[in-house]
């Protein structure tokens, strides 16, 4: 069961998620050295349309520095994963908000070491649910590079069903990747709770 702390009165200040073996909280500054640490490996650059490799140092600071001011708008939101069991960054989650569309784009990593324990779909059910709850958004989307099933595993298991296949649609390191698109509305996950 997903646990929010955030008071009503604090409109501005970006939530803190908790789940049975996480917290999901905002980024700081000092995240920094720890992100580019786990985002700088290759295999997980290779797996994401948006991080460089090299990683370059200054990124992920230059990054985290515009996420209250994205929150703020009502852009985006994103979470650092931390294991509730030494306080240890893993990843990073967040929703990329299309307010015209009221739906958002889910976007996720987990550092390799942290792989194949359930990471990944512990942290988006509960980032899942905050759209929905607390964003109140119709629509919430994510797509993969179809060489990695594992990713379209984690959308599977949230309730996210896929709706599509774009062949050669986006370029990763001067090679045509091909994407799954997967998505789960508001109503299939009340239905779910009836």
């Amino acid at each position: 069961m997903l646990r929010m702390q955030q008071n009503a009165s604090m409109k501005n200040k970006r939530p803190t998620l908790t789940t049975k073996r996480l917290i999901l909280r905002p980024l700081l500054l000092s995240d920094a050295d720890r992100v580019r640490l786990l985002a700088g490996n290759r295999k997980i650059a290779d797996k994401m349309l948006n991080i460089p490799h090299p990683y370059k140092k200054g990124i992920a600071r230059e990054w985290i520095s515009t996420h209250q001011a994205k929150f703020e708008e009502g852009e985006a939101i994103h979470f650092a994963i931390v294991l509730k069991s030494g306080e240890k960054l893993i990843g990073v989650i967040g929703l990329n908000v299309n307010k015209d569309y009221n739906r958002a784009e889910l976007g996720y990593w987990i550092g390799e070491e942290f792989w194949g324990r359930g990471y990944a779909t512990e942290a988006a059910r509960a980032v899942v649910e905050y759209g929905f709850l607390r964003l109140s958004l119709h629509k919430i989307t994510s797509s993969h590079f179809a060489r990695n099933p594992a990713s379209g595993k984690v959308m599977r298991k949230i309730g996210m069903k896929k709706e599509g296949f774009r062949k050669e649609h986006v370029i990763k390191w001067g090679k045509y990747e091909d994407l799954i698109d997967y998505a789960i509305f508001a109503t299939e996950t009340r239905n779910k709770k009836r």
